[in-house]
């Protein structure tokens, strides 16, 4: 029926089968054998109804003469002598009706005139089953007599294991003549199947995982019209339905991904990647204090009177390159720009990280920045120049309100630093004299002298000349 041995061997290995087998074999014993005990129990009575047609073929004459009026001794001891020595009967008690004992001939049977009477037994069998021990009332009627005979049974319990194992093999033979039958039709409507769709499933299970191609189904070369079939085929659209869901969910995925790549680098133009990382947390507000940070101030000279002279476009595209040059100086040197107001550019040195050379950090962009803003020319051909200012303290920087978020900074430090360069020198970079002292072991600086600051009265003041 099948073909390939490897399918037997599938079969017989499969844990269904096991079950299978297991529970029809002993199913069907447990029936037989409950069906055949009656037969055993009928042929026990038949062999030893045997016996007891025995003892009445021996005693028919002794029972007619006694109830002639013969006399019930002689009688029975004339009876018992013309027993053959292979006779099944091996012992004769005889009672009066009142329990008198008139005679004993050979064993003794077990059944006493006491358990007659009171226990009302009339047959036995010993423990071994060698002996049968029957009582007899003479007449049946109102008897005057009771006659126990004991009987050689060895024979009917030799009988009784033949029959046990003419019976237990034929439980056998039926029973593995089912289960294999069943077996074998099982084996073809369910388990072979369930196999193949078990071996479907797994590569099922490696196709979706490793995103290949749909493999070749085993179950797809079988055809059925019953519930097995529908199973299949529900399987087949299982798969199919979970590959498109798969693919749709990865292209949902890919673009999610994208958009999350977009919307964080778009995040972290606007805000540090710590303070990103915050706000993603649903922090409403974020203010942090830093103690040492060095601020720094730009203004683009003459930038108004510039706009009066060129259109917008043109305005924000010089705008667009010398801020993105100043960008990229800003992430070269590590350090964080906070905004940029019109013409105006604002950075600073040690957070949202903090940093033990923040100063010397600003210090080097800004002689960046004066080096590259020459490279920019007005339409007229005259370079662009800078104000530049520069001052450290401590300050408080954050993020507040619900829309449009911005990193800024708080404090007296950013004030004095704004100062510093709406009061600077065109084409200078002036330092406040708390920066001076963070920068006057490594850099060239020259005393400005005291400068009325607004705000702030006299201030002393330096200009970076270099490094």
């Amino acid at each position: 029926m099948f073909p390939n041995f490897h399918v037997w061997i599938a079969l017989s290995q499969a844990k269904l089968s096991k079950k299978i087998v297991t529970w029809v074999f002993t199913s069907i014993v447990v029936v037989e054998i409950a069906i055949l005990i009656p037969s055993y129990l009928r042929r026990e009575n038949e062999l030893l109804s045997k016996l007891d047609n025995v003892s009445n073929e021996v005693f028919s004459a002794f029972t007619y003469r006694v109830k002639q009026g013969e006399h019930p001794q002689k009688m029975l001891k004339m009876t018992i002598q013309k027993l053959k020595p292979e006779s099944v009967i091996r012992g004769v008690v005889l009672y009066q009706a009142d329990g008198e004992l008139i005679k004993k001939f050979g064993e003794e049977p077990k059944i006493s005139y006491h358990d007659i009477v009171n226990s009302q037994i009339l047959q036995f069998r010993n423990q071994d089953k060698s002996r049968y021990d029957v009582v007899f009332f003479i007449p049946e009627t109102q008897p005057d007599y009771i006659l126990i005979v004991r009987h050689d049974s060895a024979h009917v319990q030799k009988e009784l294991y033949a029959f046990s194992v003419r019976i237990a093999a034929l439980v056998l033979l039926i029973s593995a003549f089912v289960t294999l039958t069943t077996m074998l039709t099982l084996g073809v409507t369910v388990i072979k199947p369930i196999l193949l769709l078990r071996d479907d499933l797994l590569v099922a299970g490696e196709a979706l995982i490793e995103d290949g191609e749909d493999p070749d189904f085993q179950t797809l070369s079988i055809y059925r019209q019953d519930e097995m079939g529908e199973v299949m085929a529900a399987f087949r659209e299982m798969f199919t339905r979970v590959r498109k869901e798969i693919s749709d969910r990865q292209k949902v995925e890919v673009c999610l991904r994208d958009e999350k790549q977009k919307s964080d680098a778009l995040l972290l133009n606007i805000l540090p990647l710590e303070i990103a990382q915050q706000l993603k947390q649903e922090q409403n507000s974020i203010a942090n204090r830093f103690d040492h940070v060095t601020i720094l101030f730009a203004d683009i000279v003459n930038f108004t009177s510039l706009a009066a002279q060129i259109t917008p476009i043109k305005l924000v595209n010089f705008l667009n390159e010398i801020f993105s040059n100043f960008d990229r100086l800003a992430e070269f040197y590590g350090l964080e720009k906070i905004k940029t107001i019109g013409d105006a550019y604002m950075v600073v040195g040690g957070l949202p990280t903090p940093r033990s050379d923040h100063a010397s950090a600003v210090a080097k962009m800004a002689l960046e920045m004066q080096k590259n803003i020459s490279q920019f020319q007005t339409p007229t051909g005259e370079s662009f120049q800078l104000r530049i200012g520069i001052n450290t303290g401590s300050v408080v920087a954050g993020v507040i309100g619900l829309k449009k978020f911005s990193y800024d900074l708080w404090g007296d430090a950013v004030n004095v630093a704004s100062r510093m360069e709406s009061h600077g020198v065109i084409g200078k970079i002036q330092v406040s004299e708390n920066t001076y002292f963070h920068l006057h072991d490594e850099y060239k600086l020259e005393k400005r002298g005291e400068i009325e600051v607004k705000g702030r009265g006299m201030m002393t003041t330096y200009f970076l000349i270099g490094d």
